[in-house]
């Protein structure tokens, strides 16, 4: 059974054109997530989607760099992209990651496609982002390839389309969905990139982490962030965009 993680990525977000690749600690945001990703010892391979705009021409090329596949496809049908890349690599599992999270926690993707492959009976799809426990930017959702298809023949929802997942864990009677929480709510932090005060917190996080523990997880970034609170301030105002769902979990449509 291959598994694997696909990053999605693109340079034209609203809020911050070009963050994938913004710099930080000597690497761009990307290069950075892709570091953490390998470390996880059940993805098999990584995938970069992609879409066919020039303007991702740069997306592609660090892809190049850093020795990861990566495929090109549709803009707007996220759905669609993140689906032929998984099966450009052969993919039997797909670990949805979006590339404006560098904090990716590889201990926390093995926990949540642990979740994926022991539950009884099997599972068709597990997350950690809902209900809303682990940091913001930390999301992982581990989604079987037949449910995926199933899901990219049947969507016809635009939202469905441009979020990839909503079309499974809003029919829990059809699919089996597992979650995995943390033991401590730690829900209120913000550990993503959509803003320029983002970047600022995850700039000095990573510059104080990277270069002595490129290895870290989620407990040493709270550590920091205990013994420099002032810290959490930087985007505290930041807000999630609103969902169409009640039950939308967190995390982009990069």
């Amino acid at each position: 059974m291959t598994i694997a993680a696909v990053i999605q990525a693109r340079m034209t977000s609203t809020r911050l054109p070009g963050k994938v690749l913004m710099p930080a600690a000597g690497r761009p945001m990307l290069a950075h997530q892709i570091d953490r990703v390998r470390r996880a010892a059940s993805v098999d391979t990584v995938c970069i989607a992609t879409t066919a705009n020039a303007e991702d021409d740069p997306v592609v090329a660090l892809a190049e760099v850093e020795g990861v596949a990566v495929f090109r496809g549709s803009e707007p049908d996220v759905l669609d992209r993140f689906v032929q890349a998984a099966e450009s690599v052969g993919a039997d599992i797909a670990v949805r990651l979006t590339g404006d999270c560098p904090l990716t926690d590889p201990a926390l993707l093995d926990a949540v496609v642990g979740v994926f492959r022991d539950s009884e009976p099997p599972v068709d799809y597990a997350t950690n982002s809902f209900p809303r426990t682990w940091p913001i930017g930390l999301d992982v959702e581990v989604v079987s390839m037949a449910a995926l298809r199933i899901a990219n023949e049947e969507a016809d929802d635009t939202y469905d389309r441009e979020h990839v997942t909503p079309f499974l864990y809003r029919q829990p009677e059809r699919f089996r969905i597992a979650s995995y929480t943390s033991p401590v709510n730690l829900g209120a932090n913000r550990w993503t990139l959509d803003e320029r005060s983002d970047y600022e917190l995850l700039v000095r996080i990573l510059e104080a982490l990277t270069p002595d523990n490129p290895a870290f997880g989620w407990r040493d970034v709270i550590a920091l962030l205990d013994a420099h609170p002032e810290w959490r301030t930087l985007n505290a105002g930041v807000a999630q965009k609103q969902r169409r769902y009640e039950d939308r979990i967190a995390g982009g449509s990069t």
